[in-house]
């Protein structure tokens, strides 16, 4: 496990929140208990590492609810669900709705434990995933408007020929733009370049920020 981030748990039950808390505690997880989705609405931080432990059925807002709630206000984190009255279809739309696993009551510390370290393990993976789309943004930001048209040119395919005729210049003006973007981009040959364009949306116009935030499927 991770030495940043918490288990971030819901669940009304007052005997079960102290006992969950108490068994990941032990394991060395940092645990923020709450007893409703509307208390952790209020109180979860944006940037909050880690995953969520979410009881199905709670008073004000069910878990499913809540899943779709974090999900518009962006947070992305790794959903484990819990119920002593899981079925199949609600399973399903848990599973649908991005939710990493589903454990039905009673379930042992030791699966508990596994599933936390999962949910983890991807949480880091997608914030380091996000990170390097970033930092190749931030280079993509130097190019300017026709070094990002021949990128998106020479990264599906085009040769230095093709993208001049596309511009009526000089196949020799194309190679210069070229090195520029390979330079700014920091790329070490044409398959890095083509891995960066696939991560980072560069259009003519800039960054597709939606999109450059979204997580990549995988």
């Amino acid at each position: 496990m991770t030495d940043a981030g918490a288990v971030v748990l819901v669940d009304d039950d007052p005997a079960m929140r102290r006992s969950l808390a108490l068994a990941l505690s032990l394991a060395g997880y940092e645990v923020k208990a709450f007893a409703c989705a509307g208390d952790l609405l209020r109180d979860l931080d944006p940037e909050q590492v880690g995953c969520l432990l979410l009881d199905l059925r709670m008073p004000d807002m069910s878990g499913l609810e809540l899943q779709q709630e974090l999900l518009q206000r962006g947070c992305v984190l790794p959903v484990i669900f819990m119920s002593a009255f899981g079925d199949i279809p609600t399973t399903v739309r848990a599973l649908k709705g991005g939710a990493l696993d589903f454990l039905e009551k009673p379930f042992s510390t030791e699966s508990l434990i596994t599933r936390v370290e999962e949910a983890f393990a991807i949480d880091a993976a997608l914030r380091a995933d996000r990170d390097w789309r970033l930092s190749i943004a931030e280079r993509a930001r130097q190019l300017t408007r026709r070094e990002r048209e021949v990128m998106a040119l020479v990264t599906e395919g085009l040769s230095n020929k093709e993208i001049a005729r596309r511009f009526e210049i000089s196949p020799r003006t194309v190679e210069k733009y070229r090195a520029r973007v390979m330079e700014k981009m920091q790329a070490a040959n044409l398959a890095d370049l083509c891995q960066m364009a696939g991560a980072v949306p560069v259009t003519p116009d800039g960054l597709d920020v939606p999109r450059l935030l979204e997580p990549r499927p995988g």
